[in-house]
């Protein structure tokens, strides 16, 4: 029997490479502000959601609004990251992400997304994923954002799948996090000096095997 009913797939940094198109609305966003944000700035957003991003760049800025200014600037930002979205093509996929996907299935697991995104079954579409994934974890109808683990949980909860019989995948230290509390096994994509918490840890999507797991 397979030590896995289902995989929980974060979207930016695993699937596809849409960090940097948040960060490229970020970025403009902040020069409207008259707040810069240097490149190292991007890997303090890894994971975090979208109102919890503004916060930590406002905070950056020493820049003070209300929560209705906050709410104004937050659908600003991603009115340009839906613009970049828009153009994304199978193309973007990040290398090995569709076949990990496609092993996934082929091995009987379900497959669910854990994404902080609200922009994500659209981004599917745009990618030509939508049809592996078998459910989307709607960040909106969970209590708390990553590092909490609502997210993962809600995933597992779409594919009736229990926490302990789950693999989740993440390239952040708050998703990596997420999981854990979770009660689910991580795997880290990414560096295993920064992604500490994680059980197992491949340098990138490409080098991922369900079947080193099974």
């Amino acid at each position: 029997m397979p030590r896995f009913d289902a995989v929980l797939f974060d979207l930016d940094g695993v699937l596809a490479d849409t960090a940097h198109i948040h960060f490229a609305a970020w970025r403009r966003l902040g020069e409207e502000l008259g707040i810069h944000l240097e490149p190292a700035f991007e890997e303090k957003l890894k994971g975090v959601d979208r109102m919890g991003s503004l916060e930590l760049i406002l905070a950056h800025g020493r820049v003070e609004r209300t929560a209705e200014e906050k709410r104004v600037l937050a659908e600003r930002k991603n009115g340009y990251y839906t613009a970049a979205v828009a153009e994304q093509t199978p193309d973007d996929l990040l290398p090995g992400a569709r076949r990990v996907l496609e092993e996934v299935r082929a091995a009987g697991l379900k497959i669910a997304l854990a994404s902080a995104s609200r922009n994500a079954p659209p981004l599917l579409q745009q990618l030509g994923i939508a049809p592996l994934i078998d459910a989307i974890a709607d960040p909106a109808a969970v209590k708390a954002p990553k590092p909490a683990p609502d997210l993962f949980l809600e995933a597992a909860r779409l594919v009736g799948a229990v926490p302990e019989r789950c693999l989740g995948i993440e390239d952040s230290v708050a998703g990596i996090i997420s999981i854990k509390d979770a009660g689910m096994v991580a795997v880290g994509i990414g560096d295993p000096t920064v992604l500490t918490r994680a059980d197992y840890v491949v340098p990138t999507t490409e080098q991922f095997h369900i079947g080193d797991f099974l």
